[in-house]
């Protein structure tokens, strides 16, 4: 018989364990997927620089229960006109 192993409450995984852990530990004090993404490249910026930036080029499928996926594409060069307004 197979076991599959479950994570009840919440699972994260990153290029680096100490981003993973950062992750994890949004979850787990109870945060969010997005916000759990968010912590871990932070983090990434941090311990795998040449991999991540802040500021970097972000590509993101977000699926809401009962919603369409949400897809968001920020990439390519920064806007030089662009005001808050």
């Amino acid at each position: 018989m197979l076991h599959t192993l479950t994570a009840g409450r919440g699972m994260m995984t990153a290029p680096h364990h100490l981003a993973a852990r950062a992750g994890l530990r949004v979850l787990e004090d109870g945060g969010n997927a997005i916000e759990a993404m968010v912590a871990a490249a932070a983090t990434i910026a941090v311990v795998y620089p040449h991999m991540n930036g802040l500021g970097g080029d972000a590509f993101w499928l977000v699926a809401r229960p009962g919603r369409a996926p949400l897809s968001i594409e920020a990439c390519g060069a920064a806007g030089r006109s662009v005001t808050p307004e």
